[in-house]
C-alpha cells in the first residue's frame, strides 16, 4: 500500500519555516538585542574598562601625524614639553617614538558582541549578518501567515502592525 500524500498549504509551510527559522536565529537575535542596548550607551562609560596601551611609533611625529596614527577620538594635543606631546589620557615621546595612553572599552565578550553588530561589507562576518537580516525579514513577512485571514488574531495582528509602523515613523522623525 502506498502512503497517502497530504498536501500542505502555503500557510502550513510558512508556519513551519517561521518556527524553524525563528528557533535557528535565537542566538543571533539575542546578540543583536544585547549589543544594540549596549550601543545606545556607547557615549558613556557604562561597563567600560580602562586599558593601558604602549605603542612603538615612528620618531619625531608631529601632533597631526600622531593623531592620524593613533586614531583616537577627540585626540587633540594639550601641550608640548621637552620631547613629549601630551594629549588627553596619554603622551608621546618624539625621540623614542613611544606613545603611552589609556583607552576605555567594553570587556570581552561584550566587545565581540558589539563588533558583530557593527559588521560592514569589508569584514568576513558580513555574509552572516546579511543572511541574519534576510532571516529576520522573512520572520516579519511570514508572521502574516500564522493565522487564518478571517480570524480575530489576524485582524488584531494587522492593527498591531499598523500601530508599530506608525510608532516607527514617529520615532524616525524624532531623530
Amino acid at each position: 500500500m502506498k502512503k497517502e500524500e497530504t498536501k500542505t498549504t502555503v500557510s502550513q509551510r510558512m508556519r513551519a519555516w517561521h518556527r524553524d527559522i525563528g528557533f535557528f536565529v535565537i542566538g543571533l537575535m539575542t546578540v543583536y538585542a544585547l549589543s544594540g542596548i549596549l550601543l545606545i550607551y556607547r557615549n558613556t562609560d557604562f561597563l567600560n574598562v580602562e586599558k593601558q596601551i604602549e605603542r612603538q611609533l615612528e620618531t619625531g611625529l608631529s601632533a597631526n601625524a600622531l593623531q592620524q596614527e593613533l586614531k583616537l577620538k577627540n585626540m587633540s594635543p594639550i601641550r608640548t614639553e621637552n620631547n613629549f606631546i601630551f594629549f588627553p589620557n596619554g603622551s608621546y615621546d618624539t625621540q623614542s617614538g613611544i606613545a603611552t595612553y589609556t583607552v576605555k572599552e567594553k570587556p570581552f565578550p561584550l566587545n565581540k558582541l558589539i563588533n558583530l553588530h557593527k559588521t560592514n561589507g569589508n569584514q568576513p562576518t558580513h555574509l552572516f549578518s546579511a543572511l541574519f537580516g534576510i532571516a529576520v525579514l522573512f520572520l516579519v513577512i511570514s508572521s502574516f501567515w500564522m493565522f487564518p485571514r478571517r480570524s480575530h488574531f489576524f485582524k488584531r495582528g494587522i492593527l498591531l502592525t499598523a500601530g508599530g509602523v506608525i510608532f516607527t515613523i514617529i520615532l524616525l522623525y524624532m531623530i
